[in-house]
């Protein structure tokens, strides 16, 4: 896989792969998870900037928001960048589209096509995220969602 093309897409995500209400600002990051062995056997996990990127490797983008109004409802939105494969969310509040944005559920519950009917969705089938958050205070304290992706 080519690299630049990775990158590619982590900007666009970085850009303009996010939506919120009831915000003013919205800042977006991109980790990279990196595993490494110590000397004596031990795996050790660190998570650093996305720079370097090869097939195989767990991402984690991270979304904040800030400025909303107390007690609006905020949701946020996110394109899954094509050259990743959605794992999981760091909110419960999350609902996934595996068609483009257009149908909304929890993952578990959509279906899709496939050559021989209907299926449940899998976690690589998710094409765009969505957080909503109702409650004011809930919004409040999620200021933050994270979701994990493998690169494909």
């Amino acid at each position: 896989m080519r690299i630049g093309l990775v990158i590619g897409s982590l900007a666009c995500f970085a850009a303009s792969g996010v939506a919120a209400q009831s915000t003013s600002a919205i800042s977006r990051a991109v980790y990279v998870e990196r595993v490494a062995t110590t000397s004596d056997g031990e795996r050790v996990r660190t998570i650093e900037p996305a720079e370097n990127l090869r097939s195989g490797d767990k991402v984690v983008l991270m979304v904040e928001w800030r400025g909303r109004r107390s007690g609006d409802p905020v949701t946020v939105s996110s394109a899954v960048p094509r050259a990743l494969a959605f794992q999981r969310s760091s909110s419960d509040a999350l609902e996934v589209s595996v068609d483009g944005g257009r149908n909304w559920g929890r993952l578990g519950t959509m279906r899709m096509a496939d050559g021989d009917g209907m299926r449940l969705a899998s976690p690589e089938d998710v094409t765009h995220l969505r957080w909503r958050f109702d409650d004011g205070s809930a919004a409040q304290r999620a200021a933050r969602v994270t979701y994990s992706a493998i690169v494909r």
